[in-house]
């Protein structure tokens, strides 16, 4: 069984100014602004980990954590969609 490093982006809502720094620094366009202008993951699979959402955010409000994930469920969920 393979495994795959997968992404959780989290995002301290009484941190964040929504300034859109982390969005406007993904090279992957991961993030995007949510209700009233919060930052999500709209397309965590383009994640590249590359931090960079993490390291600009100028109030520490972006959190990028590694999470492992299977091959095979990776598979199941790109199936399930």
């Amino acid at each position: 069984m393979g495994r795959k490093a997968a992404a959780e982006i989290r995002v301290t809502p009484s941190w964040c100014k929504r300034c859109g720094i982390c969005i406007a620094f993904c090279p992957g366009r991961v993030l995007e602004a949510g209700p009233g202008g919060l930052p999500r993951a709209a397309n965590l699979d383009a994640c590249t980990m590359c931090l960079l959402c993490e390291l600009r955010c100028p109030d520490f409000a972006v959190e990028v954590v590694e999470k492992e994930v299977t091959a095979d469920h990776a598979r199941a969920a790109s199936h399930a969609g």
